[in-house]
């Protein structure tokens, strides 16, 4: 009886002291605010709104560049190359002197992942409009991928279900699926080969999301070090919290 009481007696101090620390952070951090700018009203709700705009800020211009044509291609950070089971087939195809068949296979990829990211900036908005002052804060105090973590956590699933249709569509529309369809052909028929058949729509989906985070991750820690990159007054004050 005596072990339980001292554990439920320990838990709750851990948990006070914890508590307390992080309002003693948020109140300094508040502080130093005002000793930077002379404005001592930064509330809960300005550390949220910042935040949003910071989010909404970053979504806006990586997405935009994102679905630009060559949005994916042209970018080595998010350039969609080949699945592991096709890489085979695209060394192969080269070795046989058949590179331009090759470099076409993987642009259509990417032009497809660059179509479906279009499809993302409506579902980054919405998590970031329900997103709470908890959420906020947690951010703010966070590494810097704190909000990029958020997103993935809150927006890859619909993402997904999103993206997925439209590679898909994409793929047809651009003709991946016929070169696709030639480029295993080819392959297939070559002597001493294993046919391959990949799902091609999954893949590049996975891919086109992987290279959304990758680049808003990009843009957070942009905002988090480089104080040219805080386009407004709020995001200064708030930013100037984790400095």
């Amino acid at each position: 009886m005596r072990k339980i009481v001292f554990t439920l007696l320990l838990v709750t101090t851990l948990y006070t002291n914890a508590n307390a620390q992080f309002k003693d952070l948020l109140n300094k951090a508040k502080d130093k605010v005002s000793s930077v700018t002379g404005d001592n009203s930064l509330s809960n709700t300005d550390i949220a709104s910042g935040l949003k705009e910071a989010l909404n800020k970053g979504v806006t211009e990586q997405v935009t560049k994102l679905t630009a044509e060559d949005g994916f291609y042209k970018n080595e950070a998010v350039k969609i190359l080949l699945p592991e089971e096709l890489q085979k087939v695209d060394k192969t195809l080269r070795k046989m002197g058949m590179n331009d068949l090759a470099d076409e296979g993987i642009k259509v990829l990417n032009r497809a992942a660059e179509e479906a990211v279009k499809e993302a900036t409506p579902i980054f908005v919405d998590a970031i409009t329900n997103m709470s002052f908890n959420d906020a804060k947690n951010i703010l105090v966070g590494e810097d991928n704190s909000a990029t973590l958020y997103l993935e956590k809150t927006t890859t699933q619909p993402l997904y279900t999103k993206f997925s249709p439209v590679v898909n569509e994409s793929l047809e529309k651009v003709g991946a699926n016929t070169v696709w369809e030639t480029i295993i052909t080819k392959y297939n028929s070559l002597p001493f080969v294993s046919d391959v058949n990949p799902d091609l729509t999954d893949y590049v989906t996975n891919k086109a999301l992987e290279g959304v985070f990758t680049m808003i991750a990009v843009e957070e820690k942009d905002i988090r070090t480089n104080l040219s990159s805080r386009t407004s007054d709020l995001l200064k004050k708030v930013f100037a919290l984790q400095d």
